[in-house]
């Protein structure tokens, strides 16, 4: 999987967003959430904690407590867009999306194809904002939890409504479909 901009990284707390190729809708076409999940559960079992999230759609939004290890940021996004790749290229297939499949072999570049890739599921690079301080952490946090209720989406009337979201367990404490810890729980425990 692609991903054209090396991060540099040290421990800390990160906003992650990536997306899928030309904006299509393949994660809500795939029901895709629960592979998803599993990237999730591949990052805690490389020590690392889920912070905040939402699911969209066609792209993701993740805050990650990321520790320093032997797997960089990119290494990790890039095997999490090689999972969920082969997921909604597979269930595109078993429902027949001829028209989908067609047009994600066809955006391949020539350098892509002789690496062996088949179908362009995401974009090649993903966005990386260090969260440095709790005002930008909590500014992101709003922000991930209100995009399924912004006017372009309207997935959701309030953002505790919407299932793919961490947005319940900040405002109320209710765990969602994946649960997470609190932030502020890792900083008064240890830190990072």
């Amino acid at each position: 999987m692609g991903i054209r901009k090396t991060h540099i990284q040290q421990s800390g707390y990160y906003f992650i967003t990536f997306t899928n190729y030309k904006w299509l809708p393949l994660i809500a076409a795939t029901k895709a959430y629960d592979l998803v999940y599993q990237w999730f559960d591949y990052l805690k079992k490389e020590g690392h904690q889920i912070v905040g999230y939402v699911i969209m759609p066609n792209h993701i939004h993740l805050m990650l407590a990321y520790r320093e290890n032997t797997k960089s940021i990119n290494t990790l996004v890039g095997n999490g867009k090689r999972l969920l790749s082969y997921g909604i290229v597979s269930r595109l297939k078993e429902q027949t999306q001829t028209e989908l499949l067609t047009q994600l072999t066809q955006s391949i570049s020539l350098s892509e194809k002789e690496r062996g890739q088949k179908h362009k599921v995401f974009r090649d690079s993903f966005d990386l904002q260090h969260c440095y301080s709790q005002k930008f952490m909590l500014q992101k946090l709003k922000y991930i939890h209100d995009n399924p209720c912004v006017k372009k989406w309207m997935l959701a009337d309030n953002p505790l409504d919407y299932l793919h979201s961490s947005a319940a367990f900040y405002a109320e404490g209710k765990q969602g479909v994946y649960p997470i810890l609190s932030w502020l729980t890792l900083e008064a425990e240890n830190g990072v």
